[in-house]
């Protein structure tokens, strides 16, 4: 029998969602290769622009030394041999654009090839772009004469006779000084440069009075 409703129609549930296709990814190895690839090119650029600063503007230069005067300010000859005291004025520059560092420097003097006198210049520190003004004065040990005192030289007339217009010619003596100095410079507060500078001088003496005739470096 009917129970006063409508037959029951039985109904079916549908998804009415759309679903999107998933692209394909890349494989993960190609992109960490693509990444290698682009971190190599950067860090090569910056290593190149790196060694181009350094070469035109750090680049590390040796100190200059001058040696701008040599004096005796005692000086004695007493049966052949010489007793001294030896005074030398020199100038360091500095034409890094970071400070030089000398830690072992000295002072040698040097007659007909044997050290007569030996002094150590005290570490110290040259800024940038600077000059720096070093005087050095030490007692030299007596030591004798190893030749007689060589003569000045003499002038000669047409006939081969020496004469000297009544001036005297005063005998000398030659002593060599040998300045070094060793020393870094740090560029860019990384990189090192170790640097080692010489300076020679010979220097000529009257053996009358110590008077210095000259001195060439």
């Amino acid at each position: 029998m009917a129970d006063g409703h409508g037959p029951t129609i039985p109904t079916t549930a549908t998804n009415t969602t759309a679903t999107r296709p998933k692209r394909p990814r890349p494989p993960s190895g190609r992109t960490n290769l693509a990444s290698c690839v682009v971190a190599t090119i950067f860090l090569i650029f910056v290593i190149i622009v790196i060694l181009i600063v350094y070469y035109t503007v750090f680049k590390p230069q040796d100190p200059k030394i001058a040696v701008n005067a040599v004096q005796l300010p005692s000086f004695s000859v007493v049966n052949g041999t010489v007793n001294f005291t030896f005074s030398q004025y020199a100038s360091v520059r500095n034409p890094n654009r970071a400070a030089f560092s000398h830690y072992d420097s000295s002072l040698q003097l040097l007659y007909s090839g044997s050290q007569v006198g030996f002094m150590f210049i005290p570490a110290g520190q040259i800024d940038a772009g600077r000059t720096q003004y070093m005087a050095a004065t030490f007692s030299v040990q007596s030591f004798p004469l190893s030749a007689p005192p060589n003569m000045g030289p003499t002038l000669a007339n047409g006939d081969g006779v020496g004469f000297n217009f009544g001036l005297r010619i005063q005998p000398t003596m030659e002593i060599e000084s040998k300045l070094e100095m060793a020393g870094r410079v740090r560029v860019l507060h990384f990189f090192s440069h170790h640097v080692t500078v010489k300076a020679g001088c010979r220097v000529a003496i009257a053996v009358t009075d110590g008077s210095v005739l000259g001195f060439h470096c």
